[in-house]
């Protein structure tokens, strides 16, 4: 216990009864579950299968095992440490065989549930992109421990729809003939178990003397009632986490559990972990005057040793394209610098559109990137399918294009047929495209498919009819109008979910004022691209997904109103409450520099909007920030910073890349590259008979030439 603080050995000493640890951002919450684990086996001589702990991620799991097997140098095979639907699935394959299951039960990945409710949909002539949509739905009600029957009896009461009840139900029988579960089910049918036999129930309350559970918040109605269940009998249940960075509401989490621990567990211990290891104080000081605005939590205000560091810095710009820029620039000032290498900055925003604008700048700058928990917006499938379905309306002879949307959105034309489009493409030595029409002319074809092979063909032509009678008649289309056109006649948004459809729209707007062309071949260059594979590369992220990670430099880009807060919470006490612990979680996984940004005028959902600053902003006091404005408008700033000094930035610099200049003693060099404003602007200059200087500009006695 020697490198522990006070309230964290409080924590690991507390042995029985129930014990809520609200741990703070960067509080060391995962070494109070490992040492405490270690503690109960050494100091209180428990064996390894009397307790059970439990998290949320693999990745949080085997950091979890491999800190415990450390500690306690034994073999922890036998033990019970793991993801929660792992430790599900080990007691389902003992005790399966009383739901009418077999122990050798299959378990679906979200790609073999998503393909068995499509062959549902198909099966019932439901429009099948609604995929999605029904698995979400199915997901939900799972979640809220409401099987198939419960749902044909529940009435509205969760939102009940005839279609979807009869794809629920017949999802539930495949299921069960197949002798398959889902993700959902392992929760959902242990919880079912213990309450259906409850012989087996008290084998496994006798079993888990001691019950810890990590990331307590993030539990969701079927979860919360697992755990529930298990520590009813000895009521050894340690329950870590922070309301502060409950923001999976979306998939059914609810913050109320841990506010209601104490009304759950009656006399429980609740002990507060405040000193904060990662972050400097204004950083937590700034962070907390933005969740402490939030009336239904726990308080705690976190401190830090490490001293107060940099102020917070705010810069409100003309539009996200400049946002986008100026992030760019400060990161090359800092790699320059020698202060960060690239993997310590990290780059969050809310919503995966907005990561266009800084891919494009990064990609521009030269700086390397990589998109985490997500794809590159130009590798997402629905942008590559209308990018593709571009290249064949413009070059029939794209074979690779062909390939991908011969079927996307489906319009029944399958391996098969490709099989044989193929096959007379090679006899010929032609493309696909004219093989294909060749193939409608002949009788090897049956004739629903000779139906769907000329709608295809048609549909193709009349999309590049149209481009070519306007070129004939001299009238210049835009990318952007030609991109729209393709989409609405292929129906490729229709069924899609709101954000892959506005990642669409986010394309078609991108596109405004260049011609197809140049557009065509500047998506090619930049998904291209190969991802930096070095390991030094800046991380791009949602908000959502940069939970439990940490960086030296974190930039939070959208602080406006529809952005985060995101439009769909505006007007929704609960949901503002979980965007600002959104924006909560962002501030707090920086350690040493926290720079927020937001854009005047914002391209969303197609259209250009102007943009209010966030009224998150509005607690943030000017003692922890440093606030800049680069607008056209100063005072547009003034309804989101309550009355602070603003100061203004004046940017002149002073010599630029590529620039030749003169040193008086090194003689005639080329700018490299340069960072900072004014006179305190800094260069690196390529002098051909001494090699690279970093100079700065007051004193270098630089001329231009």
């Amino acid at each position: 216990m020697q490198d522990l603080n006070p309230q964290q050995k409080e924590a690991l000493q507390h042995i029985n009864g129930p014990l809520l640890v609200l741990a703070g951002a960067g509080s060391g919450k995962t070494k109070v579950i490992t040492h405490k684990f270690a503690y109960l086996i050494k100091t209180q001589k428990n064996p390894i299968d009397a307790i059970l702990a439990v998290t949320f991620t693999n990745r949080a799991a085997e950091e979890m095992k491999a800190r415990i097997a450390g500690l306690i140098s034994n073999d922890i095979r036998d033990s019970w440490i793991g993801t929660l639907h792992s430790q599900c699935g080990k007691i389902l394959r003992r005790e399966i065989k009383h739901l009418g299951y077999s122990p050798d039960f299959s378990i679906y990945d979200e790609d073999d549930r998503c393909n068995l409710i499509r062959h549902i949909l198909k099966d019932f002539k439901i429009y099948e992109a609604l995929y999605k949509g029904v698995s979400s739905r199915i997901n939900f009600l799972k979640a809220s421990l409401v099987g198939p029957d419960q749902f044909l009896t529940a009435g509205d009461g969760f939102g009940f729809d005839e279609k979807l009840a009869k794809v629920y139900v017949r999802y539930q029988d495949e299921l069960q003939r197949s002798n398959a579960l889902d993700f959902d089910d392992l929760i959902m049918l242990t919880v079912k178990l213990f309450q259906e036999h409850p012989k087996v129930l008290k084998k496994y309350q006798q079993l888990f003397v001691y019950i810890m559970v990590d990331e307590f918040q993030d539990l969701n109605f079927s979860q919360y009632q697992l755990v529930k269940l298990m520590a009813k009998q000895h009521k050894n249940i340690c329950a870590v986490g922070d309301d502060d960075q409950s923001i999976y509401r979306f998939r059914g989490a609810d913050v109320q559990h841990i506010l209601n621990f104490e009304k759950d567990f009656p006399g429980a211990r609740i002990v507060r972990l405040e000193q904060n290891y990662r972050s400097t104080q204004n950083i937590l000081d700034a962070s907390h005057a933005v969740i402490s605005k939030n009336t239904n939590r726990n308080d705690k205000k976190l401190w830090t040793d490490k001293g107060p560091g940099e102020k917070v810095h705010f810069c409100w710009l003309n539009n996200e394209e400049e946002e986008a820029r100026h992030i760019a620039k400060i990161i090359r000032e800092l790699y320059l610098k020698g202060a960060f290498a690239y993997k310590d900055i990290g780059i969050l925003y809310r919503v995966n559109l907005q990561s266009r604008a800084i891919e494009d700048a990064l990609r521009d700058g030269g700086l390397p990137y990589k998109v985490v928990g997500g794809v590159s917006f130009y590798q997402r499938k629905e942008i590559k399918d209308l990018i593709a379905y571009a290249r064949l309306v413009f070059n029939h002879g794209d074979n690779v294009s062909l390939r991908r949307i011969i079927n996307c959105p489906p319009r029944g034309i399958g391996a098969a047929t490709l099989s044989k489009i193929e096959s007379e493409a090679k006899k010929k030595s032609a493309c696909l495209f004219d093989s294909l029409k060749a193939c409608i002319k002949s009788s090897g074809i049956v004739s629903a498919t000779r139906e769907k092979l000329e709608s295809f063909v048609a549909l193709v032509e009349q999309l590049a009819a149209h481009q070519t009678g306007h070129q004939a008649g001299n009238e210049t289309r835009n990318a952007a109008d030609i991109l729209r056109d393709i989409a609405e006649q292929t129906g490729l948004s229709e069924g899609l979910e709101d954000d892959r459809r506005q990642n669409v729209l986010e394309l078609i707007t991108s596109a405004e004022g260049k011609g197809m062309s140049d557009f065509l071949d500047k998506v090619s260059l930049l998904t291209n691209l190969r991802e930096n594979e070095s390991g030094d590369h800046i991380a791009l992220m949602t908000l959502h997904n940069a939970k439990g990670l940490e960086f030296p430099v974190v930039f939070v880009t959208g602080i406006e109103e529809g952005v985060l807060p995101y439009f769909k919470a505006i007007g929704k006490e609960d949901e503002i409450a979980e965007e600002r612990r959104l924006f909560y979680v962002g501030m707090t996984r920086a350690r040493d520099l926290l720079l927020l940004s937001g854009a005047k005028k914002r391209r969303l959902y197609s259209r250009v909007q102007e943009q209010e600053p966030s009224r998150f902003l509005k607690n943030l006091p000017r003692d922890y920030c440093h606030w800049i404005e680069k607008v056209t408008d100063p005072q547009s700033l003034r309804s989101g910073r309550d009355n602070k000094k603003v100061e203004i930035a004046k940017v002149k610099p002073l010599f630029a890349s590529g620039c030749r200049v003169k040193h008086p003693v090194w003689g005639i060099g080329v700018i490299r590259d340069c960072y900072g404003d004014g006179e305190d602007q800094k260069v690196m200059v390529n002098f051909p008979n001494i090699g690279m200087k970093r100079l700065s500009l007051k004193l270098a006695n630089l001329t231009k030439i």
